[in-house]
Protein backbone atom coordinates (compact mmCIF):
# COMPACT_ATOMS: atom_id res chain seq x y z
CA UNK A 1 0.00 0.00 0.00
CA UNK A 2 1.26 3.44 -0.91
CA UNK A 3 1.06 5.86 1.99
CA UNK A 4 -0.55 9.16 1.02
CA UNK A 5 1.34 11.42 3.43
CA UNK A 6 4.63 11.09 5.24
CA UNK A 7 3.21 12.54 8.45
CA UNK A 8 1.08 9.86 10.13
CA UNK A 9 -2.38 10.62 11.52
CA UNK A 10 -1.33 8.83 14.72
CA UNK A 11 2.32 8.61 15.68
CA UNK A 12 2.81 6.65 18.91
CA UNK A 13 6.25 6.33 20.50
CA UNK A 14 7.08 4.06 23.48
CA UNK A 15 3.66 4.44 25.05
CA UNK A 16 3.26 2.80 28.46
CA UNK A 17 0.44 2.82 30.96
CA UNK A 18 0.40 1.27 34.40
CA UNK A 19 -2.06 1.30 37.30
CA UNK A 20 -0.79 0.76 40.85
CA UNK A 21 2.45 -0.70 39.52
CA UNK A 22 0.77 -3.11 37.10
CA UNK A 23 1.57 -2.67 33.41
CA UNK A 24 -1.53 -2.38 31.22
CA UNK A 25 0.47 -1.36 28.14
CA UNK A 26 4.23 -1.53 27.70
CA UNK A 27 6.31 0.46 25.17
CA UNK A 28 3.76 0.59 22.36
CA UNK A 29 5.03 2.18 19.15
CA UNK A 30 2.91 2.37 16.01
CA UNK A 31 1.92 4.68 13.16
CA UNK A 32 -1.39 4.98 11.34
CA UNK A 33 -1.37 6.77 7.99
CA UNK A 34 -4.02 8.53 5.94
CA UNK A 35 -6.16 6.12 3.90
CA UNK A 36 -5.29 2.99 5.89
CA UNK A 37 -7.72 0.34 7.10
CA UNK A 38 -6.27 -1.01 10.33
CA UNK A 39 -7.55 -3.58 12.82
CA UNK A 40 -6.42 -3.60 16.45
CA UNK A 41 -7.14 -6.98 18.04
CA UNK A 42 -6.37 -8.66 21.33
CA UNK A 43 -8.01 -10.34 24.30
CA UNK A 44 -10.34 -8.54 26.69
CA UNK A 45 -8.19 -6.82 29.31
CA UNK A 46 -5.22 -6.71 26.92
CA UNK A 47 -5.21 -2.90 26.80
CA UNK A 48 -6.93 -2.10 23.46
CA UNK A 49 -9.47 0.35 24.85
CA UNK A 50 -6.83 1.94 27.10
CA UNK A 51 -4.67 2.51 24.01
CA UNK A 52 -7.54 4.19 22.15
CA UNK A 53 -8.33 6.38 25.17
CA UNK A 54 -4.70 7.53 25.19
CA UNK A 55 -4.75 8.19 21.44
CA UNK A 56 -7.78 10.42 21.98
CA UNK A 57 -6.33 12.22 25.00
CA UNK A 58 -8.91 10.72 27.37
CA UNK A 59 -6.22 8.94 29.40
CA UNK A 60 -2.70 10.15 30.17
CA UNK A 61 0.14 7.68 29.48
CA UNK A 62 2.60 6.81 32.24
CA UNK A 63 5.35 7.43 29.68
CA UNK A 64 5.75 7.90 25.94
CA UNK A 65 4.20 10.29 23.42
CA UNK A 66 1.25 10.53 21.05
CA UNK A 67 1.19 12.89 18.06
CA UNK A 68 -1.94 13.55 15.99
CA UNK A 69 -1.53 14.91 12.47
CA UNK A 70 2.06 15.84 13.41
CA UNK A 71 1.08 17.77 16.56
CA UNK A 72 1.69 16.83 20.19
CA UNK A 73 -1.53 15.74 21.84
CA UNK A 74 -1.66 18.82 24.12
CA UNK A 75 -1.46 21.12 21.06
CA UNK A 76 -4.06 19.30 18.97
CA UNK A 77 -7.51 20.90 18.73
CA UNK A 78 -9.01 19.68 15.44
CA UNK A 79 -11.06 16.92 17.03
CA UNK A 80 -13.72 17.08 14.29
CA UNK A 81 -11.16 15.26 12.09
CA UNK A 82 -11.60 12.18 14.29
CA UNK A 83 -14.88 10.26 14.41
CA UNK A 84 -15.08 7.94 17.41
CA UNK A 85 -17.70 5.25 18.04
CA UNK A 86 -17.06 3.98 21.60
CA UNK A 87 -17.94 0.60 23.09
CA UNK A 88 -21.65 0.02 23.66
CA UNK A 89 -22.51 3.17 21.68
CA UNK A 90 -25.38 1.34 19.99
CA UNK A 91 -26.92 0.27 23.32
CA UNK A 92 -29.78 2.76 23.63
CA UNK A 93 -32.58 2.83 26.18
CA UNK A 94 -35.83 1.77 24.48
CA UNK A 95 -37.50 4.93 25.83
CA UNK A 96 -34.77 7.36 24.75
CA UNK A 97 -36.73 10.26 23.19
CA UNK A 98 -34.78 10.85 19.97
CA UNK A 99 -35.17 9.99 16.30
CA UNK A 100 -32.39 8.64 14.10
CA UNK A 101 -32.04 12.12 12.57
CA UNK A 102 -31.76 13.69 16.06
CA UNK A 103 -28.90 11.33 16.91
CA UNK A 104 -27.00 12.03 13.68
CA UNK A 105 -27.56 15.79 14.18
CA UNK A 106 -25.64 15.49 17.46
CA UNK A 107 -22.50 14.64 15.50
CA UNK A 108 -22.84 17.92 13.62
CA UNK A 109 -23.46 19.88 16.83
CA UNK A 110 -20.22 18.44 18.23
CA UNK A 111 -18.36 20.16 15.39
CA UNK A 112 -20.18 23.52 15.35
CA UNK A 113 -21.01 23.98 19.02
CA UNK A 114 -24.37 23.95 20.80
CA UNK A 115 -25.09 27.66 20.36
CA UNK A 116 -24.47 27.84 16.64
CA UNK A 117 -27.52 27.73 14.37
CA UNK A 118 -27.98 24.78 12.02
CA UNK A 119 -27.15 25.76 8.43
CA UNK A 120 -28.05 24.24 5.05
CA UNK A 121 -24.53 22.79 4.98
CA UNK A 122 -25.13 21.09 8.34
CA UNK A 123 -28.40 19.57 7.12
CA UNK A 124 -26.67 18.36 3.96
CA UNK A 125 -23.81 16.76 5.92
CA UNK A 126 -26.31 14.98 8.19
CA UNK A 127 -28.22 13.70 5.15
CA UNK A 128 -24.97 12.55 3.49
CA UNK A 129 -23.88 10.69 6.65
CA UNK A 130 -27.25 8.91 6.83
CA UNK A 131 -27.05 8.06 3.12
CA UNK A 132 -23.56 6.57 3.51
CA UNK A 133 -24.86 4.32 6.27
CA UNK A 134 -28.08 3.52 4.36
CA UNK A 135 -30.43 4.83 7.08
CA UNK A 136 -32.17 7.77 5.33
CA UNK A 137 -35.42 5.78 5.31
CA UNK A 138 -35.14 5.42 9.12
CA UNK A 139 -34.61 9.12 9.89
CA UNK A 140 -37.98 9.63 11.66
CA UNK A 141 -37.87 6.35 13.60
CA UNK A 142 -37.30 6.49 17.35
CA UNK A 143 -33.80 5.15 17.99
CA UNK A 144 -35.02 2.85 20.79
CA UNK A 145 -37.16 0.89 18.30
CA UNK A 146 -34.27 0.01 15.95
CA UNK A 147 -32.49 -3.32 15.58
CA UNK A 148 -28.89 -3.67 16.78
CA UNK A 149 -27.56 -3.32 13.22
CA UNK A 150 -29.65 -0.20 12.55
CA UNK A 151 -28.49 1.41 15.80
CA UNK A 152 -24.90 0.55 14.92
CA UNK A 153 -25.21 2.34 11.56
CA UNK A 154 -26.94 5.29 13.23
CA UNK A 155 -24.05 5.78 15.69
CA UNK A 156 -21.51 5.57 12.86
CA UNK A 157 -23.52 8.13 10.85
CA UNK A 158 -23.39 10.39 13.91
CA UNK A 159 -19.57 10.11 13.89
CA UNK A 160 -19.48 10.75 10.12
CA UNK A 161 -21.60 13.91 10.40
CA UNK A 162 -18.55 15.97 11.39
CA UNK A 163 -16.77 14.91 8.14
CA UNK A 164 -13.90 13.13 9.93
CA UNK A 165 -10.71 12.03 8.21
CA UNK A 166 -10.41 9.00 10.48
CA UNK A 167 -13.07 6.76 11.99
CA UNK A 168 -12.27 4.77 15.14
CA UNK A 169 -14.67 2.00 16.14
CA UNK A 170 -14.27 0.23 19.49
CA UNK A 171 -15.92 -3.23 19.53
CA UNK A 172 -18.70 -2.02 17.19
CA UNK A 173 -20.30 -5.42 16.60
CA UNK A 174 -21.50 -6.12 20.14
CA UNK A 175 -25.13 -7.30 19.95
CA UNK A 176 -25.27 -7.20 16.14
CA UNK A 177 -26.34 -10.27 14.15
CA UNK A 178 -24.11 -11.89 11.51
CA UNK A 179 -26.04 -10.57 8.48
CA UNK A 180 -25.83 -6.99 9.79
CA UNK A 181 -22.11 -7.50 10.46
CA UNK A 182 -21.45 -8.47 6.83
CA UNK A 183 -23.37 -5.42 5.61
CA UNK A 184 -21.44 -3.29 8.08
CA UNK A 185 -18.06 -4.49 6.75
CA UNK A 186 -19.09 -3.63 3.20
CA UNK A 187 -20.07 -0.13 4.31
CA UNK A 188 -16.76 0.35 6.14
CA UNK A 189 -14.80 -0.85 3.12
CA UNK A 190 -16.74 1.57 0.91
CA UNK A 191 -15.97 4.49 3.27
CA UNK A 192 -12.30 3.56 3.19
CA UNK A 193 -12.00 3.09 -0.58
CA UNK A 194 -14.45 5.66 -1.96
CA UNK A 195 -14.35 8.39 0.71
CA UNK A 196 -10.67 7.83 1.65
CA UNK A 197 -11.64 7.75 5.33
CA UNK A 198 -8.99 6.07 7.46
CA UNK A 199 -10.57 3.22 9.47
CA UNK A 200 -9.32 1.87 12.80
CA UNK A 201 -11.35 -1.12 13.96
CA UNK A 202 -10.85 -2.47 17.50
CA UNK A 203 -12.08 -5.95 18.43
CA UNK A 204 -11.34 -8.93 20.69
CA UNK A 205 -13.03 -11.29 18.24
CA UNK A 206 -10.56 -12.87 15.81
CA UNK A 207 -13.44 -14.18 13.70
CA UNK A 208 -14.59 -10.72 12.58
CA UNK A 209 -11.41 -9.64 10.82
CA UNK A 210 -12.48 -8.51 7.36
CA UNK A 211 -10.50 -9.35 4.23
CA UNK A 212 -10.19 -5.65 3.34
CA UNK A 213 -8.00 -4.82 6.33
CA UNK A 214 -4.55 -3.68 5.25
CA UNK A 215 -2.63 -3.95 8.53
CA UNK A 216 -3.20 -5.57 11.85
CA UNK A 217 -1.95 -4.56 15.30
CA UNK A 218 -2.20 -7.24 17.98
CA UNK A 219 -2.29 -5.77 21.48
CA UNK A 220 -1.71 -7.72 24.67
CA UNK A 221 0.32 -5.32 26.85
CA UNK A 222 2.77 -5.10 23.93
CA UNK A 223 2.07 -4.49 20.25
CA UNK A 224 2.88 -6.69 17.29
CA UNK A 225 2.42 -5.14 13.85
CA UNK A 226 1.38 -7.39 10.98
CA UNK A 227 1.61 -5.82 7.52
CA UNK A 228 -0.06 -8.70 5.69
CA UNK A 229 -2.85 -10.11 7.86
CA UNK A 230 -3.85 -12.88 5.43
CA UNK A 231 -0.39 -14.46 5.39
CA UNK A 232 1.23 -13.56 8.68
CA UNK A 233 -1.70 -14.09 11.01
CA UNK A 234 -1.55 -17.78 11.86
CA UNK A 235 -3.48 -19.82 14.36
CA UNK A 236 -0.22 -20.21 16.31
CA UNK A 237 0.09 -16.42 16.58
CA UNK A 238 -3.45 -16.18 17.87
CA UNK A 239 -3.00 -19.04 20.32
CA UNK A 240 0.05 -17.25 21.72
CA UNK A 241 -1.79 -13.91 21.85
CA UNK A 242 -4.93 -15.24 23.53
CA UNK A 243 -3.42 -18.07 25.53
CA UNK A 244 -6.09 -20.45 24.21
CA UNK A 245 -6.48 -22.64 21.16
CA UNK A 246 -7.51 -20.18 18.43
CA UNK A 247 -9.01 -20.87 15.03
CA UNK A 248 -8.79 -18.03 12.55
CA UNK A 249 -11.68 -17.32 10.20
CA UNK A 250 -11.70 -14.80 7.35
CA UNK A 251 -14.93 -13.22 6.15
CA UNK A 252 -14.84 -14.10 2.46
CA UNK A 253 -16.68 -11.58 0.35
CA UNK A 254 -18.13 -14.11 -2.07
CA UNK A 255 -19.73 -16.39 0.49
CA UNK A 256 -23.52 -16.40 0.69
Amino acid sequence: MQLKFKVPIFDVKNLSFSVRGQDILSKISLEIYNGEYVAIIGPNGGGKTTLIRMLLGLEKPTSGEVRLFGKKLKNFNEWHKIGFVPQRASHVDANFPATVEDIVNMGRVAKRGVFTGFSKEDSQMVHDAMKKMDIVQLKDKMVGTLSGGQRQRTMIARALASSPEILILDEPNTGVDAVSQQRFYKLLSKLNKEENITIVFITHDVGVIADDIGRLFTINQKATICNNPKEALSCEDMTELYGIEAHLLHNHKHEH
